[in-house]
């Protein structure tokens, strides 16, 4: 009889090991913490707090935001980012707050947190035509200050243990410093007369690897590095150029192409040089592209014409933001693009779910699910 008791002990104490066990393996591969690095593909709401010409706090942005019902949160998009999707996708428990929210204080940080601001880019001169946005260097050295809090909430061991093994950082910026400074009508006139295209990358890659080097510093460690995607197919460069449904602005997609080759070899480059990290490359380019010109196969009835915003006004309309006095269309869901710029959300969760389980020709070397299971 005793006998049967320790075999019935025995077997109930390996049950709940194995448990355990698993549970522990769920949980490392979970996200704990998302941190968000870029422009208005990424922003949360940071620009909120801006005196800024770039704001999406007005409706009908977020009109299919389930989080705050339907209102406007400050995300250029009807619903979801894709740095929204990731984090859901992969177990996050609350999305990553907008940085310069009030309610960014405490615990909540433990979620992530979202640097990332609509006009800003990987060079502090990109986007000034906004008034204020906060640049690549000014969101790392607001990081800077989430990290000391993280050492303050978790103890300095834990805290480290956290950034490098359980948080995500992901970086979608570069698109600004072509469309809202190199490729700037009047404005940039006088940068490329002193920078010729090559010139102008190497100034980006150069910036960016400072950059990257900062977060590795600050103990970031798992990274995702998103390429310029198509900017010259985008409704506003179409509307501006006066182009048919099917062109594409060459010069804004060939400078694209030349950044995301030099973008790649540096990718290389720090995995190669920094010890602990790996960087993943997300292929929007290519992810967009496919959208774009397959965009029947995805269940989208266009690609040339945003949601918001379309309608009659001619060039005018289609250059002006979504805003309340927007024409909107019907169905949302069958729109590759939002507004004149930025994805819908439909969009969005292709996008994602590519990075996150995707292969190696939209992500490399590994997808964000291999990222975090590292």
């Amino acid at each position: 009889m005793a006998l049967k008791y320790q075999t019935s002990f025995a077997l109930l104490l390996l049950l709940v090991i194995m448990r355990f066990q698993g549970n522990v393996a769920a949980e490392n591969g979970k996200l704990a913490a998302s941190f968000i690095f870029g422009d208005s593909l990424a922003d949360a709401g940071n620009n909120n707090y801006l005196s800024t010409l770039s704001k999406a706090n007005v409706p009908p942005n977020g009109i299919d935001f389930k989080a705050s019902g339907g209102n406007p949160t400050g995300r250029f998009t009807n619903g979801r980012t894709i740095g929204d999707i990731v984090g859901e996708e992969l177990g996050q428990a609350n999305y990553a707050v907008p940085y310069l929210a009030p309610n960014t204080t405490g615990k909540t940080i433990l979620n992530g947190v979202n640097y990332a601001s609509g006009g800003g880019g990987i060079l502090n001169a990109t986007g000034s035509l906004f008034t204020n946005r906060l640049g690549m260097d000014i969101q790392i050295d607001y990081f800077n200050i989430t990290r000391k809090q993280i050492n303050k909430l978790l103890g300095e061991s834990e805290a480290r243990d956290y950034v490098m093994k359980k948080s995500l950082f992901s970086v979608i910026v570069g698109s600004n410093d072509f469309l809202n400074n190199y490729l700037l009508p009047l404005v940039s006139t006088g940068v490329r007369v002193s920078q010729n295209p090559d010139a102008f990358v190497d100034d980006m890659i150069n910036h960016f690897r400072i950059q990257l080097y900062r977060l590795y510093q600050l103990d970031a460690r798992k990274f995702v590095i998103s390429n310029v995607g198509p900017i010259g197919c985008i409704p506003y460069q179409r509307i501006l150029n006066e182009l048919d449904d099917e062109d594409c602005v060459d010069l804004a997609n060939n400078l694209a192409t030349q950044y995301n080759a030099r973008l790649k070899d540096l990718v290389g480059e720090l995995n190669g040089n920094l010890p602990g990290a790996t960087f993943v490359l997300a292929n929007v380019y290519d992810l967009v592209s496919e959208l774009i010109v397959n965009y029947k196969k995805y269940g989208f009835t266009t690609a040339s014409r945003g949601c918001c915003g379309i309608g009659s006004g001619g060039q005018v309309a289609g250059i002006i933001p979504c805003v309340p006095t927007s024409s909107l269309c019907s169905d949302r869901e069958k729109h590759v693009f939002w507004d004149q710029y930025h994805p819908s959300e439909a969009a969005n969760v292709i996008l994602a779910k590519q990075l996150i389980n995707g292969g190696k020709r939209f992500i490399s070397p590994i997808n964000l699910r291999q990222l975090m299971d590292l």
